[in-house]
């Protein structure tokens, strides 16, 4: 069956009327006189091929086709202005669905607080959360799987952009039983002799660099004993005598009863987490995620 063209600006004469039964309040009602509606009601009329109003000397009633055409006009006027709506909303980066990636460790810093924030101030906007380790945040946004990143050391990748939201100093993570564990301050070189529990370098390249770099600023090549994706599970690995950790000061937040955590000197040495995003991206829920992790709390 041919789909019919209706008119929206008919479609509105017609409901108004149906409401009004009165062609002079219905024109005025629409900002328009009277000869204009009633065209606008024939046309449409023509297409469903009945009238859908009696005429003559007694009032303007609905026809059983107005009728039946009433209830649909209503639904279609509604759909539209709901679309439209949420259109305009898409487009001002106020609804929609954004895909964000985060490293695992920010969930103990700032991402509570940021996500929050954002949802208060755009409830519209559906969030799809991915945890996922950096290397793989720098994949995702290369091939549109996630729409930002909050991830640590972010690389120099050509087509993305980043911006710096937090810095945060290194500390130690020690078993709570090793003796270095008795100090307040460690300086790194104390750590010469331990074996490392570490992130592997293909979780984030630049973050696992820096902390060799700053075991070798501090005159030793770091040993790796163990790896793990998870600063929980780093962690575990460290209370159960596994080694020694450099992590970032967020991850105190970690209670385990066998851990310590303490800072370290240099205490210049710090790691960066930034929203990272795609350079050309031009979703307007991106710019707006950009600014609230820009502000974020």
């Amino acid at each position: 069956m041919d789909r019919p063209e209706l008119r929206l600006q008919q479609l509105h004469a017609f409901a108004v009327l149906a409401e009004e039964l009165h062609f002079g309040r219905a024109a005025e009602r629409l900002g328009i006189a009277q000869p204009p509606l009633s065209q606008q009601i024939r046309r449409l009329e023509a297409k469903v091929g009945h009238p859908l109003f009696t005429r003559g000397p007694g009032p303007v009633a609905l026809t059983a086709a107005g009728h039946q055409l009433l209830p649909a006009a209503r639904r279609a006027l509604h759909e539209v202005a709901v679309g439209l709506d949420t259109a305009r909303r898409a487009g001002s980066g106020e609804a929609g669905r954004i895909r964000i990636g985060f490293a695992a460790s920010l969930a103990l810093t700032v991402l509570p607080g940021m996500l929050r924030a954002y949802r208060d101030q755009f409830p519209q906007v559906e969030m799809e959360i991915r945890e996922m380790t950096t290397a793989p945040q720098v994949t995702a946004l290369r091939e549109q799987v996630i729409d930002v990143g909050l991830l640590r050391e972010p690389p120099d990748e050509p087509g993305l952009a980043s911006e710096t939201i937090l810095s945060e100093e290194f500390i130690a993570v020690l078993p709570a039983a090793h003796p270095l564990a008795a100090r307040r301050v460690l300086p790194i070189e104390a750590l010469a002799h331990e074996r490392f529990v570490l992130l592997p370098r293909s979780a984030g390249p630049k973050f696992h660099d820096r902390i060799i770099d700053l075991c070798r600023s501090a005159g030793f090549e770091p040993r790796t004993g163990q790896q793990a994706i998870e600063w929980q599970t780093v962690c575990a690995l460290v209370e159960a005598g596994l080694g020694v950790s450099l992590a970032p000061a967020s991850v105190r937040r970690i209670r385990l009863n066998g851990v310590a955590y303490r800072r370290i000197s240099p205490n210049s040495a710090r790691t960066t987490v930034a929203v990272t995003w795609r350079r050309d991206d031009q979703n307007p829920l991106v710019s707006r995620f950009v600014e609230a992790a820009r502000n974020q709390p």
